[in-house]
């Protein structure tokens, strides 16, 4: 099963349990001030999504596989929460509304479709596997030495949360990346899944991303009838990071509508 970190809920109530599913390169772990925030009357569970942070490695990365992890855990949590789920991780998260809906009360997509798209990202692992880690001590020393290949500071932050600093035989990353390289066209792609999710689901996305653009409104609402739409002002595709509370809020107010 999927690794996963819980958070308790501060004050127990009878809401079901949150699964949040980070996105490509990511983990549980980045979630956390975020899940914490949200596990005030309810629990909260960050998973590591496959070939990722402490989770199975595997040797295939698709929707189905995905979403069948996430199955997985919401069986092991009594079988039906709120999920919400970012850019890979939300693809995954509307695969399993798509298939097994019955799991799933609420749904929060965060800054994806239910569409293939054109870009590539195996130049991100590319980049990570080259990097030179002979004598790495410190976040910044890897830092430095990746600037060299990946400019943005705030990606190489990013990327660098994945990097264990103490792991046995020296620094090694929290990634499977050949295997995410390998399987970067399922991962960007989609699947073509039919269903119908019936169930409130939230599509919320950067208002200053090119993610979820007006054309794949059809498609969403077609796919998930009761689907609304939200932009946080001011963020990107990393609109969590980028302005958390704001995140956090909108998130909060879906699932206690």
């Amino acid at each position: 099963m999927l690794a996963t970190i819980h958070h308790p809920a501060a004050t127990p109530t009878d809401a079901l349990p949150l699964v949040i599913a980070h996105g490509l390169y990511g983990s549980g772990r980045n979630w956390g001030v975020i899940a914490r925030r949200l596990a005030d009357q309810r629990d909260v569970v960050a998973v590591d999504m496959r070939n990722h942070g402490e989770s199975p490695r595997a040797a295939a990365q698709g929707y189905p596989e995905m979403a069948a992890d996430l199955a997985e855990v919401i069986d092991s949590l009594g079988g039906r929460v709120d999920l919400l789920g970012h850019s890979m991780g939300g693809k995954a998260a509307m695969q399993l509304a798509l298939t097994a809906g019955d799991r799933i009360r609420r749904l929060v997509v965060a800054d994806i479709a239910p569409v293939a798209y054109g870009h590539d990202q195996s130049h991100h692992a590319r980049a990570m596997r080259g990097l030179d880690l002979a004598g790495v001590t410190s976040r910044g020393e890897a830092d430095r030495r990746l600037a060299a290949v990946v400019e943005d500071a705030s990606l190489r932050a990013f990327f660098l949360q994945s990097l264990d600093l103490k792991a046995e035989g020296g620094p090694r990353w929290r990634l499977n990346l050949d295997v995410l390289e390998a399987e970067m066209p399922k991962i960007v792609g989609w699947p073509g899944t039919q269903g119908v999710f019936e169930g409130p689901a939230l599509f919320l996305t950067g208002a200053d991303s090119a993610y979820v653009k007006p054309e794949h409104r059809d498609t969403i609402r077609t796919l998930f009838p009761a689907a609304r739409f939200a932009k946080i002002p001011g963020t990107g595709h990393w609109l969590h990071a980028e302005k958390p509370r704001a995140f956090e809020e909108t998130v909060r107010v879906f699932l206690t509508a």
